[in-house]
Formats: structure tokens, C-alpha cells, sequence
């Protein structure tokens, strides 16, 4: 009979651990399978266990294609199954290629007489995932805000930053969800840092690895009316609820979707900008909605420089209004003056309510 053993971890089981049983079993007759005791993950990967070790234990074991499970103890990193491996003598230690601890797994081989056989990589049955990735998933929230900016927009692509300049934004509701998601697609708002956050991923390196800013997932991750310091990575200046917003804005879809990472590079303003961003700092500062209209204003002014189209102005008790995101089509937001005002503009086509979103946590 040739033995056959593979440890790690093995915290969170998936398709892509059976899949390497598998695999390892083929190359004997039987497989032993020793995970990482819990005492061993809290000390060497610094977090606890998903299930208690009796439980994995008995799950492990389950496994058509496992024969035997034992619990790895030692301490000693990369070999906390060195106890088991010395008792049983199996003929095969199999491993995967990317495993760390090569060179201490093979002298332990050497000491009973078995073969380290590192796994050729083979084509997944399935999507592969990690551990990290379900842990991320089973955190990420059901249900997600999108977003809205006022002032500083561009100012958060790493390479404009501008020390001492601010990105001002606001969550919104209606939330969105994987299953529903009430907004145009490509519209402004944000909502890839959303879908992100809703898929357990990270925002913002998302973003960034896009070429664009980081406003969005860093926003709708926080929720509230945010301040940021223009820079590399998201830094919070000061966070509001914006209920000096509820119920005076609204959104209008503007019939056509756009594309931020496409204009990214376009000329622009951005002496108007960073103006436009610390006049709406100072009115998130004095919970000031007709300062935060003046910040509006002055971002609108830079995107019709750019040549944007000009948004619908004959509405009762519109302050302002703007491109949301890089603008050029997507979703316009508007202020008003009173709710009334608001909810009568809201009556109209393609104009819908929002409010401020802040998550209770």
C-alpha cells in the first residue's frame, strides 16, 4: 500500500481543496490529511478558527477520497504535523508547487524514507477562490449605497492629487444589492466600488488598479457626507450625516451612460476644481446647503468648459446641479432649495429622489 500525505490549513473547505484530495490520493492508495490545529492557525497565521477542531475533524473525514485525518499540533511553522508524519512513515508527502516550506518538508521526508512530490497544477474544476476571498465574501455587506460628489472630483487619481485640495461626497440611497440595483449602469454614481464592496473585494485597489480615483469605493464603504484630502489613498478630513440634504436632492439620467477611465486623461481645470472642493468642505463644515450649492456651481462651471452639454435649468427651486463622476452623459445631481420643490421635480421624467446615506454600525 503506498500512503499518501498532504496537510495545511484547510480552514474554510472549498471545491478547490477536494479537488486536491483528489489528485493526491491518485498517486497512492491512501491519503492521510492533517490540518492546522486551531492553537496553530491563532499563532502562526494570527487569526481563530472558522470551525472547532472535532468539527473540521469530522467534515475532513466525510471525504470519499480520505482515508485517515489527523490534527496537526507542533509549533513549529510550515511542519505542525511533524508528530503525525514521524509515527506514520507515509511514502508520499504531495504538496503544491507554490508551497513555502520546501526545504523543511523535504529533510523530513528524508528522515522516514518518503518522497516530496510537489502537484503539477492542473485546470480547475472551478472557479478558484481562497480562504481570504470566502472570509471577504461572508463580510461583505447585502447591501450597498452608491454616491453622488459635489466638489474636488479628479482630485483623487493619484497621480492629480494636489496637497491641501479635498474630494467632497455623499452615500445615497436607494441602496443597491446584487440582486437589485434601481440605477442606470455606468452612470456616475460609483457603482464598481459598490458592486466591489458588495462582492467582499477591495474597493478601492480596484479603482486604483483602473487608473481612476478612489472616491467611490472610499465613500461607500464610509457612508455619510465626506470630506477627503486629496492624495494617493483615501484620508477622511471630517464626515457629516448631511440631514441639512434630506430631501433636496435628486438625480437626473441624462440618456447616456459614460466612461471615467476613457477621459481620465482629458484636460481640465483643476485650479476650478480644488476651489470647487474647499468651498464645499467649508459647507459640509457649517452644514451649509447653500454654500454646498456654490461648490456645485463652480464644478458645474469646469465641466461645461470641458464641453459637457447643458443640464436641464428651468426647474422651481433648483440651486445647482452637476455631472456626477467624469459627467459627459451618466446621472446629473441637482439641489433644491425646499423638499417640496424637490419631490415636484421629481415628477418630471428621468428625475428621481435620493437622500443621504449613512449605515448604522
Amino acid at each position: 500500500m503506498i500512503r499518501v500525505f498532504v496537510s495545511g490549513c484547510y480552514d474554510i473547505l472549498h471545491a478547490g481543496h477536494v479537488q486536491f484530495f483528489r489528485e493526491a490520493r491518485a498517486l497512492g492508495d491512501h491519503l492521510t490529511v492533517c490540518f492546522a490545529s486551531n492553537d496553530v492557525l491563532w499563532i502562526h497565521k494570527q487569526r481563530r478558527s472558522s470551525l472547532p477542531d472535532e468539527h473540521k475533524q469530522a467534515l475532513l473525514a466525510a471525504f470519499k477520497v480520505v482515508d485517515e485525518v489527523v490534527v496537526g499540533t507542533g509549533l513549529e511553522e510550515g511542519i505542525d504535523f511533524r508528530e503525525h508524519f514521524l509515527r506514520l512513515k507515509p511514502d508520499i508527502l504531495a504538496v503544491t508547487d507554490d508551497d513555502k516550506y520546501g526545504p523543511l518538508k523535504r529533510a523530513l521526508c528524508a528522515d522516514v524514507g518518503a518522497r516530496y512530490v510537489v502537484m503539477p497544477k492542473t485546470p480547475p474544476q472551478f472557479t478558484p477562490i481562497s480562504t481570504t476571498q470566502i472570509v471577504r465574501f461572508i463580510r461583505a455587506p447585502q447591501v450597498a449605497p452608491l454616491r453622488v460628489d459635489f466638489g474636488g472630483g479628479w482630485l483623487d487619481v493619484p497621480r492629480l492629487a494636489r496637497p491641501g485640495a479635498f474630494v467632497v461626497n455623499c452615500a445615497i440611497s436607494p441602496t443597491v444589492s446584487l440582486r437589485d440595483w434601481p440605477y442606470e449602469r455606468n452612470a456616475g454614481l460609483g457603482g464598481s466600488g459598490a458592486w466591489a464592496l458588495l462582492n467582499g473585494k477591495d474597493g478601492v485597489g480596484a479603482e486604483l488598479d483602473l487608473g481612476v480615483g478612489w472616491q467611490d469605493p472610499a465613500v461607500i464603504a464610509e457612508t455619510g457626507l465626506c470630506v477627503w484630502r486629496s492624495g494617493p489613498r483615501p484620508l477622511l478630513d471630517v464626515k457629516s450625516n448631511g440631514e441639512f440634504l434630506a430631501g433636496r436632492m435628486a438625480l437626473y439620467w441624462t440618456g447616456m451612460s459614460h466612461d471615467t477611465p476613457g477621459i481620465v486623461h482629458g484636460a481640465r481645470d483643476y485650479d476650478g476644481i480644488a476651489r470647487a472642493g474647499a468651498t464645499a468642505r467649508a459647507a459640509v463644515w457649517g452644514n451649509d446647503l447653500s454654500g454646498l450649492a456654490d461648490a456645485v456651481r463652480q464644478s458645474y462651471a469646469v465641466q461645461r468648459a470641458e464641453g459637457m452639454a447643458e443640464l436641464p435649468a428651468d426647474l422651481p427651486g433648483a440651486l445647482a446641479s452637476k455631472y456626477c463622476g467624469g459627467g459627459f452623459g451618466g446621472y446629473a445631481v441637482y439641489l433644491f432649495a425646499e423638499i417640496a420643490q424637490r419631490d415636484a421635480a421629481c415628477a418630471r421624467p428621468h428625475f428621481r429622489p435620493i437622500e443621504p446615506f449613512v449605515a448604522t454600525r
